[in-house]
C-alpha cells in the first residue's frame, strides 16, 4: 500500500526542498491545489514556521520551521524508507549520466556552448530523452510507493518534451522549472527522505 503524507506536510516538505518559493511552485511540487497551499502557508506563518518575503512574493521556512519539518520527516522514515531505498542505486547511476549530459549541453571543448551547432544540440537533447525514458520507471516506482513523490515523473516527462519541442532554456536553466531544476528537486527529496548525508555520499 502506498504511503500518503498529509497535505500540510507535503507543502512544508516542498518549501524545505525549494528554500524559497512562490505558491504556484509549491503547488506543483506538493500536488496540493494553490488555494489549499495558501491556507497551509498562512497557518505556518501563524505558527512562526514560515515567513513571507513580500518584495519577491516568496515563502521560506524559519529555523523553527526547519526543526518542525525534520521532526515530521523523521516520523515518516520507518514507513517510507523501505519503499524508496531499493530504487535509489538506480537513480544514482542515472544521476551520473545526467550530470555528464548537462556538461555536454553547457560546454564544448571546455568552452561555453554557444548553441550554434544545431546537430550537436539535437544529439544532446536526444540523450536527454533517453535518460528520461530510463528514469521514468525508477521515478514512477518511488512515486507509487510514496505518493508525495509521484509528481516528479510527469514533471520530468513534460519538461523533457518541452525541451525537445524547442524550449531549450528548460534543459539546464536555473529557477525556471527546467529539467535540471526538477531533477535536483527530486535528488534533494530522495536524500532528505532517506536521511543521506550528501557530502559523505559525494553525489551532487
Amino acid at each position: 500500500m502506498a504511503y500518503d503524507s498529509e497535505p500540510s506536510f507535503r507543502v512544508l516538505h516542498a518549501l524545505r526542498i525549494k528554500g524559497f518559493a512562490k505558491v504556484d511552485v509549491l503547488s506543483d511540487l506538493s500536488a496540493v491545489e494553490p488555494d489549499e497551499v495558501e491556507q497551509h502557508l498562512a497557518d505556518f506563518q501563524t505558527d512562526e514556521i514560515a515567513l513571507f518575503r513580500e518584495a519577491r512574493a516568496l515563502w521560506q521556512l524559519t529555523p523553527k520551521g526547519r526543526e518542525v519539518h525534520a521532526e515530521q520527516l523523521a516520523s515518516e522514515a520507518e514507513a517510507i524508507r523501505p519503499l524508496v531505498e531499493p530504487h535509489y542505486p538506480a537513480f544514482l547511476e542515472l544521476n551520473e549520466a545526467f550530470k555528464e549530459l548537462c556538461g555536454d549541453w553547457q560546454l564544448r571543448d571546455g568552452a561555453p556552448n554557444d548553441h550554434t551547432d544545431a546537430a550537436h544540440d539535437e544529439a544532446v537533447i536526444g540523450r536527454l530523452l533517453e535518460i528520461d525514458s530510463q528514469a521514468q520507471p525508477v521515478v514512477i516506482a518511488v512515486g507509487t510507493g510514496v505518493t508525495r513523490l509521484s509528481p516528479y515523473a510527469p514533471r520530468l516527462a513534460s519538461t523533457a518534451q518541452r525541451v525537445a519541442g524547442g524550449d531549450h532554456q528548460l534543459f539546464t536553466g536555473v529557477m525556471c522549472g527546467s529539467y535540471h531544476d526538477v531533477w535536483m528537486e527530486l535528488h534533494e527529496d530522495l536524500i532528505l527522505t532517506l536521511g543521506i548525508d550528501r557530502a559523505r555520499e559525494g553525489s551532487f
